[in-house]
């Protein structure tokens, strides 16, 4: 399938299921993506409208994608909630998106950012994105949450400011500010931290590629948030039901997966595996 524009059948039924996601509440971050994930497919499309695309040509389109694991499952997710709702609106008998082969999640693999990494990239960022930086390694928050976040976003407490973070789901949480970082916050004035054409702010991906512009790879800024979990975890004597509200996370496991075991702590034990076994215990391992 080759890309071209996308059709007028394929964009006005695209148009009309995000307004079906819109109505059921759905965040713009949700529906942004699956705005591209629908439009890339309809672009190398064999057909016109969607709902004369066949199984075999849909599986044919996921063969020819060298995807990410977690991208194919956001993918096939689009497509099965695509077609299950063309089928409630009897646009299409069958849901062909839900016969796509199963993509389980990847875990990833905790990784936090170095402090030097995390250091050199702020002396190569301007303004702009060292304060990107700091909002992942200082309060943990995500890229779409960082992109739509603005002044109307800051409370003070008797303790002190504090910012209400715009989660997955539609799910706000209440994370506390270093006094420094709440300091530049206030003095942007009123609006959009990040303002940019997107509703009035930067789109979460251009987020992510001012990150990257400077973070030297591997290193992204979903790892400085791994940075930020674990010198959470560590300062709360670990308190993964702590960390867990403050990442946003729905369950433990997934706070778990983003801060690493202690490496030290493995080191000692790979280093005391590898001493050689004294002599008066050879026989008792070999019995």
């Amino acid at each position: 399938m080759h890309a071209r524009p996308v059709p007028p059948e394929w964009a006005a039924a695209i148009d009309e299921f995000i307004r079906h996601l819109r109505a059921k509440g759905q965040p713009a971050t949700t529906q942004r993506a699956r705005i591209d994930q629908l439009r890339h497919l309809a672009r190398r499309s064999p057909v016109a409208s969607p709902w004369d695309l066949k199984y075999r040509q849909l599986e044919e389109y996921f063969a020819e994608q060298t995807w990410a694991q977690n991208t194919r499952r956001g993918r096939r997710d689009a497509c099965v909630l695509f077609w299950r709702w063309g089928r409630k609106r009897g646009y299409c008998r069958k849901n062909i998106g839900a016969r796509l082969p199963i993509v389980p999640p990847k875990k990833p693999l905790a990784l936090p950012v170095p402090v030097p990494v995390y250091e050199a990239a702020m002396r190569r960022a301007d303004e702009r994105t060292r304060l990107v930086l700091r909002m992942a390694k200082e309060a943990g928050m995500r890229r779409g949450e960082i992109a739509v976040a603005g002044s109307w976003d800051l409370i003070e407490d008797l303790v002190g400011w504090s910012i209400i973070v715009h989660g997955k789901g539609n799910k706000d949480r209440l994370v506390p500010l270093t006094p420094r970082l709440a300091l530049e916050l206030r003095t942007l004035g009123e609006g959009h931290f990040f303002p940019g054409a997107i509703n009035g702010h930067l789109s979460p991906r251009r987020v992510g590629e001012l990150a990257d512009d400077v973070l030297a790879e591997p290193w992204t800024l979903h790892k400085l948030r791994s940075r930020f979990a674990t010198d959470a975890l560590e300062e709360s004597g670990g308190d993964y039901g702590l960390v867990q509200e403050l990442l946003g996370h729905a369950t433990p496991n997934t706070t778990k997966a983003y801060v690493p075991v202690d490496q030290s702590r493995m080191r000692r034990v790979v280093e005391a595996a590898a001493q050689p076994v004294p002599n008066n215990v050879r026989p008792l391992l070999a019995g």
